[in-house]
């Protein structure tokens, strides 16, 4: 499993503890769940391998964040390397395709099905599985944190602004930031590099390609075109929007990323995560309206679902067979409907499955004032049917090729390149990535 090691270039070396052995039948069976969450999610996480080790006598889950989804996929290849890998790890949408043909992992499905757990798997939103189904439509790996990207906005603001209703298109918010400019708001807008939601959403509810052969779904010669599509127009607009002071940088590397900057309200609107409800809600000053609502569209464009963010969990394989019993017994807890509600009310992760969400639903859930607007997500990832642009990006290395469209963004909104200058480095660099991708799965099929 060396390919394993070398799929996404990541340097090895990274040392974690592994058990070998089978424990006695008397004990506990160890396990360990490694996750990419931190801070208040990965103290939620924490509480979900808590409530799960006290709900049975068989296994035990030891759950271990390694601070970022890319540092997780990192410290797994170099553990399953040194065969000290975990048994379930949590891998972000961008790191699927890698984790696919690495072979290194055993098929939920197979897992659940020789474990005795029978799974409705048509159960789970088309919108979220597909992202992580070969193209049978069987998962490879469990839905876990799921969201998609929103938008937020201070009502408050708004009213003292007189602006009435959530912006429905670009136009919309062009018009909101002007008046809330002129109402004495620095920052009506804030923004980062992430081209999660700037491009790679935008791209998807605009039903506009991120790379060829279906977004990389028909294989893997796939090259990026993203530098020829209606984002160069879009990022356009965002540059005319800086320039004017009515759209603004929010980096941790200025010194306040876009989530506090919006619950300290500094920014009156933002595009972040579902998965920050729950942030927002505990942070923002007590008192303060806000709401949230689907993504903007430009003016005339017929809306497409936006595609799933967030990570799934995948079983390493060459564990302990006893391992795999506890692994299977943690994804069907995790997948009861009582634990579906308590994820999404701890957290602002959506529920992954079509019961769950209308069990939520029928209780009442989205009508209480801390978790209303969370259900909007479940209508923009289900707006129209899957489709070829719509239904996930399924490219080689595309952790490194996020950070080349984050680098041109930045290259972009501090005047050092042009807009479509921008796009196009961006692209040969990603090509680059998904040749030499290409060329370490040569005669790999995706399937």
């Amino acid at each position: 499993m060396q390919g394993f090691g070398v799929k996404i270039g990541l340097a090895a070396g990274l040392l974690a503890a592994g058990f070998g052995a089978t424990p006695a039948m008397a004990e506990k069976v160890k396990f360990e769940f490694w996750y990419g969450l931190s801070g208040d999610l990965g103290e939620r996480v924490q509480d979900a391998c808590k409530k799960f080790n006290d709900s049975q006598a068989n296994f035990e889950i030891v759950c271990t964040s390694q601070n970022g989804y890319p540092e997780t996929v990192q410290n797994a290849i170099a553990a399953y390397r040194a065969k000290k890998h975990p048994a379930v790890v949590q891998v972000f949408d961008g790191g699927t395709l890698d984790l696919m043909l690495s072979g290194a992992f055993v098929p939920t499905k197979k897992l659940m099905e020789d474990n005795g757990y029978k799974i409705d798997w048509s159960n789970y939103f088309p919108g979220i599985a597909n992202y992580y189904a070969t193209a049978k439509g069987e998962l490879n790996s469990f839905p876990f944190n799921s969201s998609t990207a929103m938008f937020y906005y201070n009502v408050d603001a708004f009213t003292k602004a007189g602006i009435q209703g959530a912006p429905e298109t670009w136009e919309d918010v062009e018009a909101a930031a002007r008046k809330l400019k002129a109402a004495g708001y620095a920052c009506p807008f804030g923004f980062s590099f992430d081209s999660w939601a700037t491009v790679e959403q935008f791209s998807a509810i605009h039903n506009q390609p991120i790379a060829t052969k279906n977004n990389g779904y028909d294989g893997l010669d796939a090259e990026l075109t993203l530098n020829k599509t209606k984002l160069v127009d879009h990022l356009t607009f965002f540059k005319k929007m800086t320039d004017e002071g009515l759209f603004v940088v929010k980096t941790k590397q200025l010194g306040m990323d876009v989530v506090p900057a919006f619950t300290s309200e500094t920014c009156q609107m933002i595009q972040s995560s579902i998965a920050d409800h729950g942030t927002v809600g505990k942070t923002i000053k007590q008192g303060t309206k806000w709401d949230v609502t689907m993504l903007p569209v430009w003016k005339g464009t017929a809306r497409q679902n936006s595609m799933v963010g967030g990570a799934s969990l995948w079983v390493l394989n060459n564990r302990p067979e006893a391992e795999y019993k506890g692994a299977a017994a943690f994804l069907n807890f995790i997948a009861q409907p009582d634990m579906v509600e308590w994820w999404s009310t701890v957290t602002g992760y959506i529920p992954v499955t079509k019961t769950g969400f209308e069990a939520m639903k029928a209780k009442g859930f989205y009508d209480q004032p801390a978790f209303k607007g969370r259900e909007k997500a479940i209508a923009s990832l289900t707006f129209t049917p899957t489709s070829a642009n719509t239904r996930g990006i399924r490219l080689g290395g595309f952790p490194q090729i996020r950070k080349e469209i984050s680098d041109a963004m930045e290259g972009i909104f501090f005047g050092k390149l042009t807009v479509q200058a921008g796009l196009d480095q961006a692209v040969e660099r990603g090509n680059v990535i998904l040749r030499r991708f290409e060329k370490t799965y040569a005669g790999k099929v995706l399937n």
